[in-house]
C-alpha cells in the first residue's frame, strides 16, 4: 500500500457535549445530538516513513507535537502488533489538512480524529467494527467518536462510544451556515474550558442536570424533523452550555463582539419568518440551521453584520471516504 487517504465532516452538535465524567478518557458528562457537515472537509493521508525514527503528525503543513495523538495511534498499532502485521512498528508519515479553520471552535478535533482512526485501521487492514473505532476515535477528541459516522448522530452521557441515528439521506432540505468571526486557534482549548467549567463553575451539575431533559426533547424533534422544535431546543443548549462556563473562574468566554451581533440579525430573521437558529461551541463561531429555501437569504444577511469575515454553508455530512493508493494499480475508493 502507497498510502491511504481518508476525508471526514466535522460533527456539529445540535444538543452540546461540554464536561467530562472523572473516570476514563473523554467521556462525557452530558449526552450530544449531533450533525455532520458534509461540505466542510477534513483531509488525512498515512503513508509509511521507514527511514524516520518515529511517526510524524502534520497538520496544515505545520509538524504537531506527537503525545497529542498517541493515544489513538498506540491503540491501533497494538491491534496491528497482535493481528501479526509486519510492519506495526515502520514509522508512519500523517498528514492532515482542513478546508475550514482549525482549533478555532468549529469542531476539526471531531473530523480530524476520526480520520485519523480511520486512516490507521485501513492502512493496517484492521477492519474493526465502526464502534469500535468510534471508541478509539474519543479517545483523541471526545466528539470525534461521533465524525466516524455520517448523517446524524448520538452520544449518550457515560458511553465509550457515538452511534448513528439517521443517514445523511434524512433531512436533506436542512443547511448549516457558519459565520467565521475569527480564524485563529480559540483562546482556551475545549479540554481545559470543559475541566474548568467542572471544577468552578456553581452552575455546572445544574447543566449536566438540564442536558438529559433537553436531549430527550431534541431527539422527539428531530425524528419529526421538526425545525420549529428543534431550534429552540439547541438555542437553550448553548446558551446554558455558555452560563455555565462563563460562570467558571476565571470565565471561559470565546464570544466576540461580532457573535453577538450574529446572534441579534438571527433573532431579527426569525422576527420576519425565516429559518436561522444558531448554535455556537467552544470558539467565536456562529452556526446557524436553516434550510435550502432560506439559506440565501440567511447568508446575505448575516454577511453584513460587522465582523463576519466570511460564511461556510453545508448540508448534512454522509459517510467518511477512504482512498487506498496502491504502488501498481492507483487509486480505489471505499
Amino acid at each position: 500500500m502507497a498510502s491511504i487517504t481518508v476525508q471526514t465532516s466535522p460533527s456539529l452538535a445540535l444538543i452540546k457535549y461540554w464536561g467530562k465524567e472523572t473516570q476514563g478518557i473523554n467521556i462525557p458528562a452530558t449526552g450530544s445530538l449531533a450533525v455532520g457537515l458534509h461540505d466542510l472537509r477534513t483531509k488525512t493521508t498515512v503513508t509509511a516513513n521507514p527511514a524516520a525514527s518515529c511517526d510524524r503528525v502534520s497538520v496544515g503543513g505545520t509538524e504537531q507535537p506527537l503525545h497529542h495523538f498517541s493515544t489513538v495511534i498506540d491503540a491501533l498499532r497494538e491491534r496491528a502488533r497482535a493481528s501479526g502485521r509486519s510492519d506495526a512498528d515502520t514509522p508512519l508519515s500523517i498528514e492532515s489538512g482542513n478546508s475550514f479553520p482549525t482549533a478555532a471552535g468549529i469542531a476539526s478535533s471531531s473530523s480530524g480524529f476520526a480520520a485519523l482512526t480511520i486512516a490507521l485501521d485501513a492502512w493496517w487492514a484492521l477492519d474493526l467494527p465502526v464502534a469500535e473505532l468510534s471508541r478509539i476515535a474519543r479517545t483523541g477528541s471526545g466528539s470525534a467518536a461521533r465524525s466516524v459516522f455520517g448523517g446524524f448522530t448520538r452520544f449518550r452521557a457515560g458511553s465509550e462510544s457515538a452511534e448513528p441515528v439517521y443517514d445523511a439521506e434524512w433531512w436533506p432540505e436542512l443547511r448549516v451556515l457558519v459565520a467565521i468571526t475569527d480564524t485563529g486557534p480559540k483562546t482556551v482549548g475545549s479540554r481545559d474550558g470543559m475541566e474548568r467549567t467542572r471544577t468552578s463553575s456553581p452552575y455546572y451539575d445544574a447543566w449536566v442536570a438540564d442536558a438529559r431533559v433537553l436531549i430527550e426533547k431534541a431527539e422527539h424533534a428531530l425524528a419529526d424533523r421538526s425545525i420549529e422544535r428543534l431550534g429552540p431546543l439547541m438555542r437553550e443548549s448553548y446558551l446554558r452550555m455558555v452560563g455555565s462556563s462563563i460562570a467558571a473562574s476565571p470565565p471561559v468566554l470565546y464570544w466576540l463582539p461580532a457573535s453577538v451581533a450574529v446572534i441579534r440579525a438571527c433573532d431579527d430573521l426569525r422576527g420576519e419568518g425565516f429559518v436561522a437558529w444558531e448554535t455556537m461551541d467552544a470558539g467565536p463561531q456562529v452556526k446557524i440551521l436553516t434550510t435550502a429555501r432560506d439559506a440565501e437569504t440567511v447568508k446575505e444577511r448575516i454577511a453584513s453584520v460587522a465582523g463576519v469575515q466570511t460564511i461556510l454553508v453545508s448540508s448534512v455530512g454522509g459517510s467518511p471516504v477512504v482512498t487506498r493508493k496502491d504502488r501498481d494499480n492507483g487509486d480505489s475508493e471505499a
